[in-house]
């Protein structure tokens, strides 16, 4: 039997050349169950794994272990984000960093955590979309100068104009106030989403309903 998967296996293994680390198949059991019965030999599934096994050979799943290019200007990239915080920070201007989160269904579901209480709450089996109230879309706003938070939740979809819309929103409930002498605005985001460095709207909502509105400078580092 041992001799027969060798056999049927032959082209499609691979593993460490030197023989000292182990090795695999492309094959799955259930294919190699169905070309041993075309040999004429019963066999379950089970049993090829378990003789696999024996044989020294194991489940792999794809490992990121390939670095891509190093651009030269890699480093340099972070370190004109850092100098660019520090002369913020310097002359007191504002700096956040704002973010997208994932959306939540709102409805009687089930979150992760757990909560001191005298009764287990009941919530639906399964998250249907279909039973939900709405869905939230979370916009998340740090800022670093005071270490405070701000989340605006939209009910519709994560567009550049929503981003825009929560910047503006934080604005005015609690940026003018803890920044009434702000000229300039930093905002460090991520390169992808609504906020990514590809999207030329959310480069634009924020000139027409931020810049022009207030009269304020906005730099933005990716």
């Amino acid at each position: 039997m041992v001799k027969l998967l060798e056999e049927l296996m032959e082209g499609d293994t691979a593993g460490d050349p030197m023989g000292k680390g182990k090795i695999w198949t492309r094959r799955s059991t259930r294919t190699l169950k169905k070309e041993c019965g075309d040999r004429g030999v019963s066999v379950c599934a089970t049993t090829v794994s378990r003789l696999l096994k024996d044989m020294d050979y194991s489940l792999r799943v794809n490992r990121k272990t390939i670095a891509e290019t190093r651009h030269p200007d890699r480093n340099r990239q972070f370190e004109i984000i850092n100098e660019t915080k520090k002369y913020f920070e310097d002359s007191g201007q504002p700096i956040i960093s704002v973010d997208s989160k994932k959306k939540e269904l709102i409805g009687n579901f089930r979150n992760e955590g757990k909560a001191w209480t005298k009764i287990v709450n009941e919530v639906l089996a399964h998250d249907f979309r279909s039973q939900a109230i709405g869905v939230g879309c979370p916009f998340g706003i740090y800022e670093l100068l005071t270490n405070l938070g701000t989340v605006i939740v939209g009910t519709s979809y994560d567009t550049p104009e929503f981003a825009v819309e929560s910047i503006k929103i934080w604005l005015d409930e609690f940026g003018w106030k803890r920044y009434p002498c702000a000229k300039e605005l930093l905002i460090l985001c991520d390169a992808g989403g609504s906020n990514g460095f590809r999207p030329r709207l959310w480069k634009y909502a924020l000139y027409q309903n931020i810049c022009k509105v207030y009269g304020l400078s906005i730099r933005i580092c990716h």
